[in-house]
């Protein structure tokens, strides 16, 4: 009930404070002609009242239409966003692929040497994982992997996967943090359980004991 109230004082205020903050979209490193400024912002519809401003956009917006970019002048914000979603969507679903794979192995080796050196290391690394965010670990891994070894490429969509790797491990990192801590902290407890201990008793294998019982 509270999402879409929510979800419009948002844009809103959003709104509100991109048109009341200092600056323009036009300033520059040279100032425009009068005459210039003046059509570009009968253009864009900025000459209009603030309220009617807003009005338009939340018209545009009910409809799908997020206006014109006044950044890059030729698109509008429906193209731009059209262009990177796919790709978007495309690093986001493999960084979780990934960190479910990394973070899930992780746990489960962290829950097996419970209490080991093994356990108190992949923790501490989850826990970094965790803490910090992309933008720390993205230009970490851009200096470290992409400057100084050359091992990747930096920037740009080119050829092959390799582009793929940073962003990716950038997005993962936090996440597979995240799942390692659950999965150990899930799978340690289930490990101390009676059912466990009696399939031990029975002489099970460590293996089916983990992966069909714990």
């Amino acid at each position: 009930m509270t999402a879409v109230p929510t979800l419009l004082g948002i844009i809103l205020v959003s709104f509100f404070l991109m048109r009341l903050a200092p600056g323009g979209p036009f300033d520059g490193e040279r100032p425009l002609a009068p005459e210039t400024r003046e059509a570009l912002q009968a253009a864009y519809g900025l000459d209009k009242p603030l309220g009617e401003q807003a009005w338009i956009y939340l018209s545009r917006l009910v409809q799908g239409d997020f206006g014109p970019s006044l950044v890059y002048r030729d698109f509008t914000v429906t193209e731009l966003v059209a262009q990177g979603l796919p790709i978007s969507l495309m690093l986001g679903g493999l960084a979780i692929v990934v960190a479910l794979i990394a973070g899930v192995s992780l746990g489960l080796l962290a829950a097996i040497r419970a209490g080991r050196a093994a356990d108190k290391a992949i923790m501490m690394m989850a826990t970094i994982a965790t803490a910090l965010p992309t933008f720390v670990t993205g230009p970490a891994l851009a200096l470290f992997l992409g400057l100084w070894l050359g091992l990747l490429p930096v920037s740009g969509r080119g050829d092959g996967a390799a582009w793929l790797v940073m962003p990716v491990a950038a997005l993962a990192l936090p996440v597979a943090g995240a799942i390692a801590k659950l999965t150990r902290a899930g799978l340690a407890t289930v490990l101390k359980q009676d059912h466990i201990r009696t399939a031990r008793a029975r002489g099970l294998s460590e293996s089916r004991i983990l992966f069909k019982h714990g």
